[in-house]
């Protein structure tokens, strides 16, 4: 069997691939631009030089190192759903012109009221527009980078790791002894949030598909099941929590596999919809809760500086370790948006500045 560290492995950006030139001037930078929605990167998606950011009294501007590729900067590429448009992120071209919202960096400037960092300090976290030279955010959406990581490995927590970690303690509440199923363990949040269930002492059951079942069994699942060869409710098996990460079963399905008392925790969830996308499913287990013994429902994570400090004594302890596929120079982020797409990751893909 692979050795997780093996599996985990960091890829070295290959040495044929020049990374992008930086920006000689001290006024601009070079970041990725999006001036309307489309599922076609290489159209929606281009290298140019603009402004860089100016930074507020409780911010702080980040010389981004690397970033990282979720599916969220899918939604924000493509605007679907469309009721995400109508929520607020622009109706007919997006508010944010970059994608990118994890990343790893150095700090360059600090605003007035800013305590926490200091310029040169090694960090990580989230933002608007991480596909970029320079990135600002509130000194809250930061922490300092894991020591023992590297700026790409550092920049595939952010998003994915705050997503999981919330997902499994707060809203699953998983125990030591219990049995977790986690569903799309191959994926960004998934292959964190296995770790995180293990690390919290629960007895895990990751899904995926064939291809990926060895890096599911290097994260350190106790068993594996290949969806296109076996059920995960179909046998007798029953989980005190699931967490259903990117999947679209049915929610009768879901509850089979349950304890009568079990916690489900709808963390995503894709469908064709191109108005609800899965939310009517998400929008079905709320009604449905009070109704039942078992407790059916959604979260969405809430980006904080604690969680990612959290994350940083999970992976200095070396229980979670970022699961990572390949790299990508920042001028072809529209390569690693189509690769992302078309469901070839193996755990994230990171763009490196």
């Amino acid at each position: 069997m692979t050795s997780k560290n093996e599996a985990t492995k960091t890829p070295m950006l290959d040495d044929s691939i020049e990374p992008t030139p930086r920006s000689t001037d001290a006024e601009t930078m070079k970041a990725i631009v999006q001036d309307e929605y489309g599922s076609v990167p290489e159209e929606v998606l281009r290298l140019a030089e603009i402004d860089r950011p100016a930074i507020g009294d409780d911010e702080v501007l980040v010389e981004v190192r690397a970033a990282s590729v979720d599916r969220g900067t899918w939604h924000l590429m493509t605007g679907l759903p469309k009721l995400m448009r109508i929520m607020g992120f622009g109706i007919r071209r997006p508010k944010a012109p970059n994608p990118g919202r994890s990343l790893s960096g150095i700090v360059e400037a600090i605003g007035q009221k800013v305590t926490e960092f200091k310029p040169g300090d090694e960090i990580y976290g989230t933002c608007d527009g991480s596909f970029a030279e320079y990135a600002v955010a509130q000194e809250g959406l930061f922490a300092r980078k894991p020591a023992n990581l590297s700026f790409v490995q550092a920049a595939a927590i952010p998003v994915s790791g705050v997503t999981a970690l919330q997902g499994v303690r707060d809203r699953a509440k998983v125990q030591p002894g219990e049995k977790v199923l986690i569903v799309g363990a191959s994926g960004g949040v998934g292959t964190f949030a296995v770790q995180i269930a293990k690390a919290y002492g629960a007895e895990v059951t990751g899904v995926c598909s064939t291809a990926k079942i060895d890096l599911v069994r290097a994260l350190g699942v106790d068993h594996v099941i290949d969806y296109s060869q076996g059920d995960f409710a179909g046998g007798e098996q029953r989980y005190d929590a699931i967490l259903d990460v990117g999947g679209n079963s049915p929610l009768s399905h879901l509850r089979r596999a349950l304890t009568p008392s079990g916690r489900l925790v709808i963390v995503g969830g894709e469908t064709n919809g191109r108005w609800l996308g899965g939310f009517d499913r998400q929008l079905r287990a709320i009604a449905l809760s009070p109704l039942v013994t078992q407790k059916l429902g959604i979260f969405g994570a809430k980006e904080n500086a604690a969680d990612l400090s959290a994350l940083r004594e999970l992976v200095a302890s070396g229980k979670v370790t970022p699961a990572m596929d390949r790299t990508f120079p920042l001028s072809e982020v529209p390569a690693a948006m189509r690769y992302f797409q078309e469901g070839n990751a193996r755990g994230k893909l990171v763009i490196t500045v």
